[in-house]
């Protein structure tokens, strides 16, 4: 079983984001369980979600302590206590930010990405909807779901023009981090 926790802000599409790799992993043909973890935080305050994706079903209900990977949506919250906490020896950290990953503080053995999502989600959407813009990348960086997956859920959940903008926003994703997992 793969296991993401996905950090961001209130109000950054972190549920969204985490029930689209979900989404893109059940058209895979696996199993999944997305979901978040949150109190009556404002916008703004840090929220996380879980993902879970195996290719059996899953009987674990509980939040990810031990993730395989993260997808960080404010690079401001890298430096928070507890954010790379747990994360498997190995485990993939992808960065919402136009820095370079070896200038983040998150150490050794890590394969970290990193991906302007904001730059790219106002070039190619016109609008500041960065968490599209990470799943792409997640999915490039990782391997973990098609590329096409992803845009199908897209397109399910967002059916017109926009759609179609947050789809292509995935694609520019992936050649913003340079390869594919």
């Amino acid at each position: 079983m793969e296991e993401i926790r996905i950090h961001g802000r209130g109000g950054m599409g972190n549920v969204t984001a985490a029930e689209l790799l979900a989404e893109a992993a059940f058209a895979d043909g696996k199993y999944a369980q997305a979901f978040p973890f949150f109190g009556a935080e404002r916008q703004g305050a840090p929220v996380v979600a879980f993902v879970r994706i195996d290719d059996r079903p899953i009987r674990l209900r509980q939040q990810v302590y031990a993730p395989d990977h993260l997808i960080v949506q404010d690079v401001g919250l890298i430096y928070n206590a507890g954010v790379l906490e747990g994360l498997k020896p190995g485990g993939t950290v992808l960065v919402n930010t136009t820095r370079p990953g070896e200038e983040l503080p998150v150490g050794e053995g890590f394969k970290v990405y990193t991906v302007p999502a904001l730059k790219v989600a106002l070039e190619v959407i016109g609008r500041p909807i960065i968490n599209v813009v990470m799943v792409g990348a997640f999915a490039c960086a990782t391997g973990l779901v098609r590329l096409e997956a992803v845009t199908e859920a897209i397109r399910t959940r967002v059916p017109g023009e926009l759609g179609e903008k947050e789809a292509l926003a995935t694609l520019k994703a992936c050649e913003q981090i340079g390869e594919c997992g």
